[in-house]
């Protein structure tokens, strides 16, 4: 009789478990449960593969392999089971190695289309079915001894923002790998005229840190025609853990995206420069037909009350990082690249969109592995998002997401002109705007000399230290600096297009802050005056190698002016007061910017440091502090060993800086 009434107790509880284990009705997708587990997607072994796919509001969900990529219908249908927290799980006892697969969800009962789930990490040619792989072929040997450079501060870093095709795809690149993730970690190569390029040239101009555009696999780019010779720049996502087939030499080998982008990594990284890759996790290249939004409809992006899709992105949706579950994505993806690929930053494509706590809980999941991985974004949106501004990671929040960094439009816009203005001009063009040079110098914090009412997109001191802020005078979007220099001077010699461009730079590299440059800005590169070339062609996008011996002096100056920043801590600070009491800055005439820098609080071999930059287009004389100078930069020259001493006064010619010590 006990025995008896044991196996009713099992019986009944089978029961329960079973009729609990059911997928639930919601009101609401704000009501979806959160999923905590980390094996979502595929976890294979030779013996088995088990699936899981989080869909909670799915009625059916169905697990289809193939054995073709992208042609024929499945091989195997098999109906997944519900689990726990909205998730389906089904296990195939057999060897799937080579194989693909997709979920399918049946929702409202009605098919969605297929797709390979968002936690996809590696897929078949154009990421439209899941692959299943040997994950031990995807290591380049050595993999297990790859570490990351050594950064003692992130003010240390010099970025360099370089699309993969760009960089060698030129005829005079001399790539064996054009266009490849093996061609930018190449090395050895000449150009047509015998100088540096590839990753020779990127150690010999002093950088530290290679920016990578979008590298994971983006939706544009048709990877089966590849000799179309399609472009984009990749903000366009389509399968956010996986790297983009173009840039393979076999896109049709789920196993040699990963493997090759992670041969590039590891030269990079011997060559002692970190690599930040470019990430766009606020919106996808489609909405309706995204993998997210076939996995949960509706779950993963913002929608306006009248059912329409959230524009933030002026891309035609925006993500909801607010949702537990996109924010867990977001996360396990970013910690995914660190730890599968080794990545050493990342930059966020208009962090704006995404709420505060879902950065800071990124950045605690980093500090988690290593904290000196780095984190920036932009700290701004493309329009109105669906969630208040108060909550977002806009540059003016900065404070509450220390110490995720944010790029200062302030800097950029005070150098070239407020992109607001057209053709406007600004500093360098002798226009002004000293109070937005003023801002840079001091890293966007807090100063008492600064009149933030004056600032070019701020009236707040938004920067908790100098490592939260990225200066730059031009990146991928907009005109490059060359392009928006001729358009503002139509009627311009070259030789004062370079004078204005070296001033800029030399405004970028001596204030505090991170330093960043455009790839090939160094080569003095130009677009054809094409502002946004995110689908332009080749002609239009490569840089010309060419240029290396047709504008060497602008190489000269830029890779001095790199081993100037990195031979001085002054210029280097990471500390907000510190940067307050080094800096003083003193009268000037319009359009002139000087300031005195207490080396001796740093550390730097030159106690005093006086730089002046003139944006005139006509010679100005300053003042100096008592004492002689030595000029280290002077008249678009660069000599740490001195270009001259001064006293008293100083003739500071247009359209340059000084920059003067006295140890």
């Amino acid at each position: 009789m006990k025995l008896k009434f044991i196996s009713m107790i099992a019986i009944v509880a089978t029961l329960m478990s079973a009729c609990c284990n059911k997928p639930k009705t919601y009101n609401s997708v704000d009501e979806y449960p959160e999923y905590k587990g980390n094996d979502l997607g595929v976890t294979y072994s030779p013996e088995k593969s088990f699936f899981r796919v989080w869909s909670p509001a799915a009625q059916e969900v169905r697990l289809n392999i193939y054995e073709d990529a992208l042609e024929g219908a499945p091989t195997q249908v098999f109906d997944m089971k519900y689990d726990v927290d909205g998730t389906w799980t089904y296990t195939v006892k057999e060897d799937l190695i080579g194989k693909f697969y997709t979920f399918q969800i049946k929702q409202n009962d009605q098919w969605l289309e297929p797709t390979p789930g968002i936690w996809a990490k590696a897929v078949g040619v154009n990421g439209v079915r899941g692959a299943i792989i040997d994950w031990n072929t995807t290591n380049p040997e050595g993999w297990e001894n790859d570490v990351r450079p050594e950064m003692k501060s992130f003010t240390d870093a010099i970025i360099y923002e370089v699309h993969m095709r760009d960089y060698t795809i030129h005829a005079s690149s001399g790539s064996s790998y054009p266009g490849k993730f093996l061609g930018l970690s190449e090395a050895g190569t000449k150009t047509i005229d015998g100088l540096t390029s590839g990753i020779d040239h990127l150690k010999e101009l002093g950088i530290t840190h290679v920016q990578i555009l979008p590298s994971y696999d983006y939706g544009s780019i048709d990877e089966t025609r590849l000799a179309d010779n399609k472009y984009n720049w990749g903000y366009d996502p389509k399968n956010y853990n996986v790297p983009e087939g173009g840039y393979a030499t076999d896109p049709y080998s789920p196993a040699s995206r990963i493997l090759e982008l992670k041969t590039m990594i590891q030269q990079l990284h011997a060559a002692g420069i970190r690599v930040i890759m470019d990430v766009v996790y606020n919106h996808t290249f489609v909405g309706d037909n995204s993998h997210l939004n076939l996995q949960a409809p509706g779950y993963f992006y913002r929608m306006n009350e009248d059912g329409s899709w959230g524009n933030g992105s002026g891309c035609g949706n925006e993500t909801a990082s607010e949702r537990a579950m996109m924010r867990r994505f977001m996360v396990e993806s970013i910690k995914y690249w660190v730890e599968e690929y080794h990545m050493d930053g990342f930059r966020f494509d208009l962090m704006g969109i995404h709420d505060i706590e879902t950065m800071n809980q990124i950045r605690a999941a980093v500090d988690a592995i290593d904290p000196t991985i780095s984190i920036h974004g932009e700290g701004w949106a493309a329009g109105g998002c669906g969630i208040p501004e108060e909550l977002r990671a806009v540059k003016n929040n900065a404070h509450q997401f220390a110490p995720v960094g944010v790029f200062s439009d302030d800097i950029r816009d005070g150098l070239r002109g407020k992109w607001t203005d057209g053709n406007k001009g600004g500093f360098v063009s002798g226009r002004g705007l000293d109070e937005s040079i003023k801002f840079g110098v001091v890293g966007a914090t807090a100063h008492p000399q600064i009149d933030l009412t004056q600032v070019a997109h701020t009236n707040v001191a938004y920067a908790t230290s100098p490592a939260q802020v990225i200066n730059y005078m031009s990146c991928h979007d907009d005109p490059c600096v060359v392009d928006k220099l001729k358009a503002i001077h139509p009627e311009a010699t070259i030789e004062e297009i370079i004078r204005m461009d070296l001033l800029g730079q030399t405004i970028v590299f001596t204030a505090q802050g991170v330093p960043f440059i455009y790839a090939g800005e160094e080569l003095l590169r130009d677009k054809k005056g094409v502002h946004n070339t995110y689908q332009s062609p080749d002609s239009i996008n490569q840089i010309d190698w060419t240029n290396k011996v047709k504008y060497a002096e602008v190489y000269d100056y830029y890779r001095n002016l790199i081993a100037l920043r990195k031979a001085h801590p002054a210029f280097r600070m990471s500390d907000a007061a510190q940067v307050a009491e080094a800096i003083q800055f003193v009268e000037t005439p319009a359009n002139v910017v000087a300031y005195t820098l207490n080396g001796a609080l740093t550390n730097d071999s030159w106690n005093q440091i006086f730089v002046i930059y003139n944006g005139n287009t006509t010679d100005v004389e300053i003042s100096l502090p008592e004492g002689t100078w030595t000029a280290a930069c002077y008249n678009a020259k660069i000599n740490e060993n001195g270009l001259g001493n001064f006293t008293e006064k100083i003739n500071v010619p247009y359209t340059s800086a000084v920059i003067l010590y006295r140890k």
